[in-house]
């Protein structure tokens, strides 16, 4: 009965590890209503900067903030939000392919690439490739923290405003819904009239407003298009850990109705060798019997 308690030792590891499996598939679950609710509670104040922000482009046609500059620099950044754990299927792969097929064509334009991770995974991932990683973020927990991202960020938005990179991008998972979550990689700057008009008509109906200021429009202008951008880098890593829990609990899910799915195929394999066992058994004194 060798082969029988081999068998016996698989079944009891599998049965293990699906516990494992069924509670992070839980806990899971629990993060991922939570993280939906910061998502969602996110979103109203990206929609009334973006609106703020359309209406004062159209109020001063004349006044061009610096992340509206285009610039001709032979450099661009890219701001790669990922995970800092895994098991969540291919939430972080899909992310990272696309940010390499880009960082592929920017090299064979002959653009260099400066990128800003957020996330262990893509920081691990832009440091095996050879990436100029100018600055990263690990470890943001359940919850993003503004202040924890203003600083790397802060970095390719100076290094764009000095006029050393001709754009921007940044790449999340953003979040569909439970069973669906979509990796994007779009441009952050630079910015353009058009694009904040397109971005605010979406949120909802426009109104054209008239605003007072103080101390003066350029610096209110000013102030808002950098809290501008770092709501819109704020809202993709929110977007990002909705995704994340959710791919974990499918991912969770699956892997635990697999392993019921082994746990069934060897304990049909451990009957059929043990039912085989016994027949052997019978034969042998059935056979001993009659030799007597």
């Amino acid at each position: 009965m060798a082969a029988g308690k081999e068998i016996r030792g698989k079944i009891k590891s599998v049965e293990n590890t699906k516990k494992i499996t069924k509670a992070m598939e839980m806990v899971a679950a629990s993060k991922m209503r939570k993280a939906q609710q910061r998502m969602h509670a996110a979103r109203p104040y990206s929609d009334k900067i973006r609106n703020i922000a359309a209406n004062l482009g159209k109020a001063h046609p004349d006044y061009v903030h610096p992340f509206m500059h285009i610039h001709e620099a032979k450099s661009v950044g890219v701001i790669v939000v990922t995970t800092d754990k895994g098991l969540c299927g291919g939430l972080n792969t899909n992310v990272l392919r696309g940010v390499t097929n880009k960082l592929r064509d920017l090299q064979a334009d002959g653009v260099k690439a400066q990128a800003v991770a957020i996330g262990n995974k893509g920081l691990g991932f832009l440091n095996r490739i050879g990436a100029q990683v100018v600055s990263h973020v690990t470890h943001l927990g359940d919850m993003p923290h503004l202040e924890k991202l203003i600083g790397p960020v802060k970095v390719l938005l100076d290094a764009y405003t000095r006029g050393e990179l001709s754009a921007v991008y940044l790449s999340y998972t953003k979040f569909i819904n439970t069973m669906k979550q979509e990796p994007v990689l779009e441009k952050l700057l630079p910015l353009s009239a058009d694009q904040i008009q397109s971005d605010a008509q979406a949120s909802g109906p426009q109104h054209d407003w008239d605003y007072l200021y103080e101390p003066d429009a350029q610096a209110v202008i000013d102030e808002l298009l950098v809290r501008y951008v770092e709501a819109l880098v704020y809202q993709a890593v929110a977007e990002n850990m909705a995704s994340e829990q959710s791919a974990r609990m499918v991912a969770m899910k699956a892997a635990t109705d697999n392993a019921g799915t082994v746990i069934s195929e060897l304990k049909l394999v451990y009957n059929k060798t043990r039912q085989a066992g016994i027949t052997k058994e019978l034969s042998e004194i059935v056979a001993g019997a009659a030799a007597v």
